[in-house]
């Protein structure tokens, strides 16, 4: 068992050294001009060991990206809403804020997405895969195909817009205590609009 622990510990760290040493080098040199083979060997891992961690090039940069927003409508309690859950998962993501984050690795990703169209691709297509499965996971749960595609359309717009302001804040050098307090606000702003819809920000506004 003790054996298991450690095998997986290591895995790990190899793992995260791969992924340091290629937005190291993306950051420095730009994405395109880096080859896996130099990752590889800055990482001091062979090239097909890498790609047992991280099947694509792009994977280094959006591995880890994704929310797994249908586990998390399916795994609901009974009697909760798709909705209540999720604001729940990240209402409790915004509060824990982002502890002991690497900024400046945070800093790093967000310019090197940004500054590529194949990772940008790369995240839209995460992006689509993450509205498929969630509106599988509400047709499962009793929407007809056609509202559970819209509902995931919503939901997924909304919860990507409430990650490109955070990234764009940590971008910004924001301390991270104020990125957090204004993350959790944003939180409950987008749930609060697709629970009640648009309509109900104007009535507050008349």
């Amino acid at each position: 068992m003790m054996m298991a622990g450690l095998r997986e510990r290591k895995k790990e760290q190899t793992r995260r050294r791969i992924a340091e040493v290629a937005l190291r080098l993306f950051d420095e040199r730009g994405y395109d001009a880096v080859t896996v083979n130099e990752i590889a060997e800055a990482a001091g891992v062979a090239k097909v060991t890498l790609f047992t961690y991280f099947p694509t090039k792009e994977c280094l940069v959006t591995d880890g990206v994704a929310d797994d927003l249908a586990a998390i409508v399916a795994g609901r309690g009974e009697g909760r809403s798709p909705l209540a859950a999720l604001r729940e998962h990240y209402r409790s993501m915004a509060t824990r804020g982002v502890g002991e984050a690497d900024v400046e690795a945070l800093q790093a990703k967000v310019r090197v997405i940004a500054s590529t169209p194949a990772l940008m691709g790369a995240l839209h297509a995460v992006r689509m895969g993450e509205r498929y499965d969630l509106a599988a996971a509400l047709a499962e749960g009793g929407e007809d195909d056609l509202t559970a595609q819209l509902m995931a359309a919503q939901i997924t717009a909304v919860i990507t817009t409430l990650q490109e302001a955070f990234f764009r804040r940590v971008a910004a050098g924001e301390p991270l205590e104020e990125v957090g307090r204004r993350q959790s606000r944003d939180v409950e702003l987008a749930f609060d609009l697709l629970e009640h819809g648009l309509s109900s920000r104007e009535g507050e506004r008349s």
